[in-house]
């Protein structure tokens, strides 16, 4: 029987505060409950047909991950267990197990903050333009896929839903930000990728880039949203890396393949994905969750 995807909630009684392109946001007073559903965006564009399981996957790596960096800075994530919920969920518990997380309130920075090791995506089409990727002059000669000499930081805008998030610069980040909290979150954000590149490394996964989200409760700096998922990171085999081209990957990358092979402007409405293609993608998912916190 072919495995259904959950593409919405609606639950009664709750208080829906946002929707975004996957995950819908419950306002619970002083706390807030992030469930994932199924849905998955590629170019900025939310796709008609749900990835079954995903939602369970991206919060099974996002606390995974939050547990490994707790000493480097704090997390918003107070609990993925719905026993652990107040009484209002306990009717929508069957929904909630396995993709939704009970999280702290706070202030979202309004930057994205993206970790470069290697060069892909739109990092490898601005070196081609100017050999510097937000800003940053990088050497000469590099391949697609060729990795940094370090990693770096690359933060961009957060856009309005539907729109593009635009690169920016450090000195553009700081205007945003102000000094302090710009040096603060850079620092951070290479930590984290440096120490998840050490356990995926030994998992076969290279993360070649990864974007991770920040706020502030009490002026304190923390970890928000989700992290280090397939969603938000380009994780691929280290068994297959060759530089100088595209990789296999365990992200949606092989779904944006599947759509620039169409004719198909990137705007809505979303071209229908074929029975294949959703399998596909669901099974890169649970690759990369099998490999790294499953392992």
């Amino acid at each position: 029987m072919k495995k259904m995807g959950l593409i919405k909630t609606r639950f009664e009684g709750l208080k829906l505060s946002n929707v975004g392109k996957v995950r819908d946001i419950y306002d619970l007073g002083s706390h807030l409950l992030i469930v994932a559903t199924d849905r998955i965006s590629a170019f900025d564009v939310v796709m008609q047909e749900p990835i079954p399981d995903k939602g369970k996957i991206l919060t099974s790596m996002s606390a995974f991950w939050f547990s490994k960096m707790e000493d480097i800075v704090g997390n918003h994530l107070v609990s993925i267990n719905p026993d652990d919920y107040p009484s209002e969920c306990a009717p929508f518990r069957e929904e909630l197990e396995g993709r939704s997380m009970l999280v702290k309130k706070a202030s979202p920075l309004p930057v994205e903050c993206i970790v470069r090791g290697y060069l892909s995506g739109s990092g490898w089409q601005d070196y081609r333009l100017s050999k510097t990727v937000s800003g940053i002059r990088l050497p000469d000669g590099l391949k697609e896929s060729s990795k940094l000499a370090v990693p770096i930081f690359t933060p961009s805008t957060k856009a309005p839903e539907g729109e593009h998030d635009s690169p920016i610069t450090r000195k553009e980040t700081e205007d945003i930000l102000g000094v302090e909290n710009t040096a603060k979150i850079i620092e951070i954000s290479l930590a984290i990728y440096n120490r998840a590149s050490k356990i995926a490394d030994e998992a076969g996964i290279i993360i070649a880039d990864t974007k991770m989200e920040f706020g502030l409760i009490d002026g304190k700096l923390i970890l928000i949203d989700e992290l280090l998922t397939p969603d938000s990171s380009r994780f691929w085999p280290k068994a297959d890396y060759i530089e100088g081209r595209p990789q296999k990957s365990f992200d949606k990358q092989f779904l944006r393949d599947y759509l620039l092979s169409l004719s198909w402007n990137q705007k809505p409405p979303a071209p229908n994905l074929p029975e294949e293609i959703i399998i596909k993608t669901r099974e890169k998912y649970e690759e990369a969750l099998k490999r790294l916190v499953t392992q």
